[in-house]
Formats: C-alpha cells, structure tokens, sequence
C-alpha cells in the first residue's frame, strides 16, 4: 500500500504575543489526526504538513480559533495588503506615554506632587491602564475563557493589579486625603503605609511594555526585509515579441513560457529563459551575491530578476511563476525560516510551562511576605514585580529572529539553508571533502598550451585547427574552437570528417588537417618529432589531454586541453583551512590529474579514480574513522554523496539532483560561498546560543530579585522590554554579515 503524500501548507497568525501562544498553538494542531505543525513566534506563521484525507484546511483553522486566534488562509493574505502592525502600537504607545510621563515625575519628584496631584494621576494613568493597554487585557481575555495563560495574563495581572490597588487606596485607605505624600524609592520599603499607590507604576509599565512591543515589531519587520526585498525583486512587467515581430508591454503575470520577450539595457529579466538574441553583460548580484556581470549570449540561460547591464537581449520563457530560479529560492528561505533548530528545543519546553509557573510563584510571593509580617503594600508591591518581570518573550525570540535574519542575510548573498537544524551540523564540521570537476575546476575543457614546431606561427596554428575543430561538437574540439574564436575569424572547412575516439580530418585553405589523438596520425604515416612527443607526454603525466595536430603532411602542433582549476578555488580553499577544516579532492579522474589540481589549490589529501556510486561509500568511509564530513558536489553522481554527509553544500550551477540532496546551496558556483556559508551558519548559531543565554540569564536573575522584594515594579517593567529589544537587536547584527569573496 502507498502512503500518500503529506500536503503542506503555511498559515498566517494574528493574535501571537509571546512564545507560550506559539506553543499552545503548535500543540494544538499537532493533537489533530495526521497533523505534524510548527508554529514559529517571529514569522507569526504555522507551517504544517497533513494528510488531505483525514483532515481538511478548514479544520486547521477552526482549531487555531478555537484557542483564541485568528488565522487568514494564504489566499486571501495575498489578495490584501497587510497593515504594519508597528503603526498602531505607535499610536498607543506615544498618547501612553505623553499620559504617563507626567504620573511618573509626580511619583518620583516630590516637589511636584501638589495638593490633590494623586486625583490628577488617577485621571492620566486611567487611559493608560485601560486603553493602552487594551490588547494585553483582550489577549488575557481570550485566553482566560480557554483556561490558559500567557505573556499577556501576567502583563493584565500585573497592571490592573497596580491600578485597582491605587484606586482602593484612593477612595478607602486614605491616599486621597489633602496634601498626601509619597517620596519615591528604588526598593520597596518592607513596613510601607498602606495608603501607597502605584498609578506610575501601572502606566508607565504599560508604557514600556508598548515600547518594547513596538520597538520588536519593527525589529521583526526588519529581520524579515531580505526575504521580502527577495521576493520584490522579480519584473513587474515584460515587453513580449509576437508572432508578427511586434512588440508590446504585459504583466509579468501574463507571460507565459515559451513566449519571446526583450530585455533592454537596464532592465530586469522577466523570467527564467535562454538568449535567442543579442548579447550582453548580465548582473547576477541580486540572485548570487556576485558583483561582477556575466557575459550573456544565444544558447545562454538568463535568470529572472537579474539586470541587463549592457546590449537589448531577446530570451524565450522557459520557466514561469512558482517555477523561477527567484521563486524557488524564496520558497528554500520561508522554509527555513519556519523551522525549528534543536538548539531551541529546551525554550520550547520551559516556554511552555513557564507563565503558570510564574504565577505560582507570585502567588506563593504574596503568601508568603503577607505570612512573614511585612506590610501589605510590600507584599503587593513584590507580587506585582514578578508578574511584570516574568515575561518569557525574550525566550521565544532567541532562536527564530536569529534564523529570520540569518538565513534572509544568506539568500542576499547566494546562500540557501535549507533548514534550521542545518546550523547544528556546521559546528560539528571538521572535514570537507570536494569533487573535482565543477566544483574546483571550471567543469568545462579550456585550452591550456599549444605547442607548435619551429617555423610555425602559433596564432596561424591555432586558426586552422580551431577552423576544423570548430566543425566537431566534441568538448576537446570545442574548447580549442572557442580559444581559435578569441584570437580571430575563423576560416570554412571542407571535405570534414569526424573519426570517432581518435579525431577530426578536413581541408582549410588548401591545407589538408589531420587533428587528435598521435594514434590517428601515424594511421596517415605521420610522426611526431621529439619537441612534440616530450609536450605529448609532459601533458599526459600532467594529467591533461594532448591533441595532435598536422598539416600538408607534416605534424607541426600539440594543443593541450585541460579542465582549467576556477580563480578562486585556491583561495576558498585557504579559507577553508583556516575554518579549521581539513580538505580532501574526490574525484574519478586519475591520480595524476588529480594530484595537478589538488597541487595548484592547496589540497594535500586526494582521492582519485573512484567511481562515481563509489563516491558516497568514500564518505562513509571517513566518518567510520570519527570525520564529521561535509561535501560540496554539483553533479548528478554526486548527490549520494550529498546525502551520506553530515553537511551537503550543492553548487549551485549544478544539477538538480545535486541541489535537492544537499543541505546548503552555493547560488553563485564560486566555491569561496562554502567558506562563506560555513562561517555565516557558524554565526547565526552562536547568536542564537547568545540569546538564549541572556534570555535564560535574565529571568533567573531577575524572577528571585523580584520575590525577594528587591525590584521596583516600574524597574521591572523596564527590565522586561528592554530584553525582548535587546535580543531582537542581536540578532539583527547578523545583517552585517561581510562575506570574504567581495
């Protein structure tokens, strides 16, 4: 019986204040049959996979309403504009604070608190406790009817808790009597008279809360811009070329592949295609992080978003929508976005646990400073800091602003992580182990020498081999071609004849050629003179590819052809080194080949001539001797490989097949990306263990000093947003991510 495949879907939701809600959320959906759902705090989104025939979209979404939260289906998410949830936060928190300031300074200022000033506090900080507060009090609501508790109930606790006391001071305890004082002290004073208030505790706590609230909400917004300006980045417009040679201007919508559609100097690229016409120098940055153009001409693919720098192109459609290179590469991020490192794991669970905890705790506080004789004011006053300081939003923000940011900093740079446990494995990384072909070297024959007798001319040697050649689709022959076009025009051959496994024959210019392999110059009795057989086997023990040539009946040049090792190859693999990996060359080619490349980059350990479904069995091989190994492949015979490797990197001018069983995705092809994504992976996770240190360090030592009586209330609000900013803050530094390739 086939299992059918598990459908996925990710639903945007509103209403998440703290990482409890995301854990009840998370639990909530994963308790339905054939739900697997994670609920990430900092994209505000659940990402779940399901089986379509046990459960339906709608049931997911009634579930999460069920808890008290709203969900928009992702249709009609893209259908609106969604409005930025800083601007109403601003609105509340500046009429907070032009309220609150002035509570404040009476509470702390003495010579400021005039007759009746208390009833003039009441007034002002009434708007605050009750207004702008509103949503934490709505948030508690809901939650309250559903019998849980989060961030909000200890905020709503909290706040109202100092409000309603001020009022019963006020009105039956004698606070509100003439010319009452009250000077203002950093510790709450254990034999305190009961007739305290707290109106500036209560609103400027609400102040602060709606600062840090706003202050993250930007932060967020922030953290999220790289994934948004990467999904901004596409034309919003083509001009297509009908049938009849007319052209005309459409939504980028509209366009459909195989359509024919110009690119004129400056402007984008539609979509993915091939060059039909034109030629020109295309700017790739935007997609791979290179700053330098690529050169662009008929037969050529041409990404979408990537800018014409130079002359007007004609590209047929060949992928569209969802379909596109940029699409593809949004779609990697979002997914690791919503993931979840297993370093979080741990604030998952004490998020989970920890608001109801903390009430207890501030329970048992009020208990227990009530039980030991301290005042009643003192006992509030300390109960009233718990519930404010407790916050666990820094906990639920450490992780995944952290990945929002990383991973957004990698896609500008050419660097797709494919998932947040990702992170994990590039620590542990101690040896890398490259393929050749493609990866180091350029994956494309070049010409590398050419050796001719005395008496011949090398440029005119080159023309009329390069004419002959340039007949012949075989990779040699067209590296030679290629390097013969360079130099000049080329010259018509006649009476053209391909001899597989040896070489090409044909008459240029009245010379009669024979060009390949020594073996099918002697059939025509011709033989290489000492000068040519010592480049023949100076080539060979090089691991290079010799081809004969001779003319008018007389071998007269040798061009060796070679897979040319890529200019920054031996700098990534410095760089490497210095990442404290040990680098080892796999490859099928042999020994001596191998050993010239692995010479020229840098690369001490080879292993050569493996086959390529041997490839994977070479890393197996490693790790059995204790390497944590990654690889960086970019063929088809390399995804085993990719597989088997506790850290895959896909070049990604590669296949396919390569890039879907790595790990990490190198956009560009520039092997100084590896190094690159390594140290980036490296940072991000390190940010994330900071945050949750601070985090953790924060409510350990501020929960105690709390219960103990030793935190103002109004210090404690403070403490709290200043946390959640403070970690947001941290992990936007990764934007500032420089990689060494630039």
């Amino acid at each position: 019986m086939t299992l059918a495949t598990p459908e996925h879907i990710e639903l945007p939701i509103e209403g998440m204040t703290c990482a409890s809600c995301a854990s009840r959320i998370e639990r909530t959906l994963n308790k339905l049959d054939g739900v697997t759902a994670s609920v990430n705090y900092a994209t505000e989104k659940a990402t779940v996979e399901f089986d379509a025939a046990r459960v339906k979209p709608d049931a997911l979404v009634e579930a999460v309403e069920q808890v008290g939260y709203s969900v928009r289906v992702p249709a009609a998410e893209a259908a609106e504009v969604a409005d930025d949830p800083a601007a109403a936060l601003r609105r509340r928190l500046i009429a907070s604070a032009a309220l609150s300031l002035p509570v404040l300074l009476m509470g702390m200022i003495s010579a400021l608190q005039f007759t009746y000033w208390q009833w003039l506090a009441l007034q002002l900080a009434t708007p605050v406790v009750l207004w702008g507060a509103w949503p934490f009090h709505v948030a508690a609501w809901k939650n309250l009817r559903h019998a849980a508790a989060t961030m909000d109930t200890l905020i709503s606790l909290g706040t109202l808790a100092a409000w309603g006391w001020s009022v019963v001071a006020l009105f039956f305890l004698g606070a509100g009597a003439t010319g009452m004082k009250m000077p203002f002290q950093l510790t709450p004073s254990r034999t305190g008279a009961s007739d305290q208030i707290y109106l500036e505790v209560a609103s400027v706590v609400v102040t602060f809360l709606l600062a840090g609230r706003y202050f993250e909400a930007r932060a967020k917004r922030r953290a999220g811009a790289a994934l948004r300006a990467l999904a901004e980045l596409g034309a919003k417009d083509a001009t297509i070329v009908d049938a009849d040679g007319t052209e005309r201007r459409i939504p980028i919508e509209q366009l459909a592949e195989g359509d024919v559609f110009v690119v004129r100097p400056g402007e984008k690229v539609a979509t993915d295609g091939v060059v039909v016409d034109g030629r020109s120098a295309v700017d790739q940055s935007l997609l791979t992080g290179e700053s330098v153009p690529v050169e662009v001409g008929p037969g050529d693919d041409v990404a979408g978003a990537t800018v014409n720098a130079g002359g007007r192109l004609v590209v047929r459609a060949r992928r569209v929508g969802a379909d596109t290179a940029l699409a593809q590469i949004a779609q990697l991020v979002t997914q690791a976005q919503s993931g979840k490192a297993p370093v979080q794991r741990l604030a998952d669970r004490v998020s989970a646990v920890f608001v109801p905890v903390v009430i207890a705790i501030a329970v048992g506080t009020l208990g227990y400073w009530l039980g030991s004789g301290a005042g009643v004011t003192f006992a509030f006053s300390a109960t009233v800091a718990v519930l404010i300081v407790a916050c666990p939003c820094a906990l639920g923000l450490a992780t995944p602003t952290a990945l929002l940011v990383g991973t957004g900093r990698g896609a500008q740079l050419g660097i797709l992580i494919k998932g947040p446990e990702i992170l994990e494995s590039t620590r542990r990384v101690d040896t890398i182990v490259l393929d050749k072909t493609g990866t180091v070297t350029q994956g494309a024959m070049s010409l590398a020498e050419v050796v001719v007798v005395p008496g011949v001319d090398r440029l005119e040697a080159l023309r009329l081999v390069g004419s002959v050649e340039h007949a012949s689709e075989h990779p040699i022959a067209r590296a030679i071609a290629s390097a013969a076009q360079r130099a000049g025009d080329l010259a018509a051959v006649e009476s053209f004849r391909s001899r597989d496994g040896l070489g090409v024959e044909g008459v240029v210019e009245g010379h009669a050629l024979v060009v390949g392999r020594p073996a099918l110059l002697s059939e025509w009795g011709l033989e290489l003179g000492p000068e040519l057989e010592r480049a023949v086997a100076d080539a060979q023990a090089a691991g290079r590819t010799a081809i004969a040539a001779a003319w008018d009946g007389e071998a007269r040049a040798v061009f060796v052809v070679a897979d040319s090792v890529k200019p920054s190859s031996a700098e990534a693999i410095a760089e490497l080194k210095r990442l404290g990996l040990r680098p080892v060359l796999l490859t099928g080619d042999n020994e001596p080949a191998a050993r010239a490349v692995a010479a020229e980059v840098g690369i001490d350990e080879v292993v050569a001539d493996v086959l390529p479904a041997d490839k994977a069995a070479v890393v197996r091989g490693l790790q059995e001797q204790g390497a944590v190994v990654a690889m960086v492949g970019d063929g088809v015979n390399d995804a085993p490989a990719l597989a088997q490797a506790d850290l895959g990197l896909a070049i990604g001018t590669g296949t396919d097949v390569a890039i879907e069983a790595s790990d990490l995705t190198l956009v560009s092809g520039d092997l100084r990306a590896a190094a690159d994504a390594i140290r980036l992976s490296r940072r991000t996770l390190a940010t994330i263990k900071g945050n949750l240190f601070w985090a953790f360090a924060y409510n350990i030592a501020a929960l105690p000093l709390a219960a103990a009586g030793y935190l103002n209330p109004l210090i404690a609000g403070g403490a709290m947003a200043f946390s959640s900013v403070f970690v947001v803050s941290n992990s936007l530094r990764l934007r500032g991510f420089k990689p060494r390739r630039l």
